[in-house]
């Protein structure tokens, strides 16, 4: 939280670098969470805005509390978005990807350890929508800082680990 904008701007850029550097993108389905800014998560609108110039299709969750599910909507327009009672941007419309499409999963995270297991906001949603995806796609965390957690404890059997991080200095691997 004691980030400040211009700081939080750097490290977006710099996690938005990493990744094109590092992925082939161009043709790829990409779900990317978009940051809810009061809690300072990093900037991925400029991951989206930077994907649709490889013609990667980029979808973006919205909460079905129902099914307790997140379901993906076809990011195409700043317009499609509204604020959530979590104050998350979601699209209000737009077409559905189904998860098993995804190549790339860009995943939120408040910590996560050398093994790739992290913690989230604590309701599952990530965990249930990983579960459904493709076993080719990667998941990729996104993370302010470059030290990770030696373990996170009490890890359940329905959490699912992530493919890597990015920081905005470095990609950790944990395949």
């Amino acid at each position: 939280m004691a980030l400040s904008p211009r700081d939080l701007e750097i490290a977006s850029e710099h996690i938005c670098h990493l990744f094109f550097s590092n992925f082939q993108v161009e043709n790829k389905k990409l779900s990317l969470f978009l940051p809810i800014e009061r809690t300072k998560e990093i900037n991925t609108y400029i991951i989206w805005e930077k994907a649709r110039s490889f013609d990667a299709k980029v979808a973006v969750p919205k909460i079905d509390a129902k099914s307790q599910s997140l379901k993906h909507i076809l990011f195409e327009s700043i317009n499609q978005l509204e604020i959530s009672s979590y104050g998350i941007p979601e699209p209000h419309s737009g077409k559905v990807i189904s998860s098993e499409h995804f190549d790339f999963v860009i995943v939120p995270l408040l910590a996560i350890d050398k093994k790739g297991n992290r913690v989230g906001y604590g309701k599952g949603f990530y965990d249930r929508f990983l579960s459904r995806c493709s076993p080719r796609a990667k998941f990729i965390g996104v993370s302010h800082f470059d030290d990770l957690e030696t373990e996170i404890p009490e890890i359940s059997t329905s959490d699912i680990p992530l493919h890597y991080c990015i920081t905005p200095s470095k990609i950790h691997r944990f395949e």
